[in-house]
């Protein structure tokens, strides 16, 4: 019996130790360690504990995602495959064009189309299976409509989308424990809480950016023009060629880039921000920034294939256009194939160049974002949180002591080291698993504490009416422990419960609360079971048989 006992002790004594030391060494032993020998304890706990939003300061943004403006390039890509399509095929046709694009970007109509081209409208929209079939209009128009699964599946997945490309952006910033995920208050809506971050103007930059780089075919000749209206006069009617559209840019061949130009370009992009593989800063001739990316498998064959195909020898105003952003940015002449890498000169700083290729690298965006909420919290707000939340815990906890050790006499030594090692392993599992403390999160350790004295009351109360029954000291331990157990089981599970709905449905703060009462329950569950009766069984043992029990 003794050395079962012996044995257990042991066991806690090796988990207190061991978690002891997680809360200042973390998860990352050699990171924590290196801060505690550089700048002592408290540097290990606050490397090993990461701070939240509302303890640390940093900033806080909602962005209302533009979903529309997705489901409008994916009707853009139905409005040319269709003029393709009829163009092929010589049908008669007034014109296919979206009649309200930003409030139903879902539509399309179709003017003036040939009686006989009908039949083939039904079987290209077929292959289009997330369009209805077309729906015949008013003065022989027929209207195209997307199907609502496929509309809910397009917005769902833009914010999706836009989501992991924040995530990526703000990974490179090195922000530890950053928030990025849908806001549940409002509709197509993303929460970004960056604890410790103070540059708002470059990170909502970062943020902000659709980083969209196309290379596009460029005709005419590089200079530009000045306007679109000087543009339009150059083309019979002001009617620019078939799958072109004129973008804006700077003037390529001047070195300042100052001077504004127009361009036209191809309406479908060769290469697009999805074909990239990877983007990274470097140096041109003249020493000055510039970005290098390089394409994907597949895009780097087709650009090459399209470049092979369209340069001087064989082609006609052969010339190409680096477009991001919908502004032109780089133009020109194709030589001969092209195949590799691809750069962009001008008008870099080497911040600028850096948060360039960190755009690239991370994806473009689908839709644009538009700020709702923008919140910086101080540190000094932060520090006089974690001030009160401190003392509140302490005076808490000293207070629920004291007063274990004044109704239960000598048993109430047991429920406060059970108590402190409860906190200590709570601590630790903070610092293993990287969990972030919030404010609320705080209050989920004082909560914690009140739970776990609940539960020593349970057991020790029926200890003691076992006792008024008049059973033996050790028998009444015995039976408190199995009968408060059921209890002891229920209360906690309904919690745990309820903690883990609090953490799938909450939003940052109330899962700081969630995580740091759900570990404090599943401590509780072992220092007050476990610890509690191995404190209770060698009391007991170093007892002759029959000596009252302290409680």
């Amino acid at each position: 019996m003794q050395k079962n006992i012996s044995t257990k002790i042991f066991v806690i004594l090796a988990i207190l130790l061991v978690f002891t030391s997680l809360i200042f060494l973390g998860n990352d032993w050699s990171r924590g360690a290196a801060a505690i020998k550089e700048h002592g304890l408290m540097a290990g706990l606050k490397e090993s504990i990461h701070l939240g939003l509302d303890l640390q300061g940093g900033v806080h943004f909602i962005y209302q995602v533009k979903v529309n403006e997705a489901v409008s390039a994916q009707s853009d890509h139905m409005v040319e495959t269709l003029k393709e399509e009829f163009q092929k095929t010589h049908t008669i046709f007034t014109d296919i064009s979206k009649p309200d694009p930003d409030d139903q970007p879902d539509k399309i109509v179709i003017k003036g189309l040939a009686p006989a081209a009908v039949t083939q409208l039904r079987d290209l929209v077929t292959a289009a299976p997330e369009y209805d079939p077309p729906s015949l209009g008013a003065d022989n128009t027929y209207v195209l409509t997307m199907k609502s699964s496929a509309l809910t599946d397009i917005k769902t997945r833009t914010v999706a989308q836009s989501i992991d490309a924040i995530r990526n952006r703000i990974d490179t910033l090195g922000v530890r424990e950053p928030t990025i995920q849908e806001h549940g208050l409002g509709d197509y809506q993303i929460l970004i809480q960056l604890p410790g971050a103070d540059d708002t103007a470059r990170i909502r930059a970062l943020i902000q950016s659709t980083a969209r780089l196309e290379v596009r075919q460029a005709f005419r000749k590089l200079d530009g023009w000045d306007s679109n209206e000087q543009a339009l006069q150059s083309f019979p009617g002001g009617i620019l060629p078939l799958n072109t559209v004129l973008l804006p840019g700077r003037d390529v061949n001047a070195r300042s880039g100052a001077q504004e130009r127009v361009y036209l370009v191809a309406k479908v992009p060769v290469v697009g921000g999805t074909d990239i593989r990877s983007a990274d800063t470097g140096r041109d001739e003249g020493n000055r920034p510039d970005v290098n990316f390089t394409l994907t498998r597949d895009a780097e064959e087709k650009f090459a294939n399209f470049t092979a195909a369209h340069n001087e020898q064989v082609g006609n105003d052969p010339y190409l256009a680096i477009v991001l952003d919908n502004r032109v940015r780089e133009a020109a002449s194709i030589k001969t194939e092209i195949r590799g890498g691809v750069r962009i000169t001008g008008g870099f700083t080497d911040q600028s160049a850096n948060d360039l290729a960190t755009l690239l690298n991370s994806g473009s965006l689908p839709a644009s974002l538009v700020p709702i909420e923008e919140r910086t919290v101080g540190p000094s707000l932060g520090s006089d949180s974690i001030r009160h939340g401190v003392q509140a815990a302490i005076v808490g906890m000293v207070v629920v002591m004291v007063f274990m050790l004044f109704y239960y006499k000598f048993a109430g030594i047991n429920a406060d080291l059970a108590l402190i090692l409860n906190l200590v392993i709570l601590l630790g599992f903070l610092g293993l698993s990287g969990a972030t403390l919030t404010l609320p999160g705080i209050a989920g350790v004082i909560l914690t504490v009140g739970m776990g004295v609940d539960s020593n009351v349970l057991i020790f109360e029926r200890i003691r009416e076992e006792l008024r029954n008049g059973k033996a000291a050790a028998a009444a331990v015995d039976q408190g422990f199995a009968r408060a157990w059921v209890t002891i089981i229920d209360t906690h599970v309904t919690t745990i419960v309820s903690a883990v709905i609090l953490f799938l449905f909450g939003t940052g703060p109330v899962r700081g609360f969630a995580v740091t009462l759900t570990f404090g329950l599943l401590a509780n569950l072992f220092t007050a079971v476990f610890v509690s009766r191995v404190i209770f069984d060698a009391i007991l043992s170093r007892k002759e048989r029959g000596a009252a029990l302290s409680i």
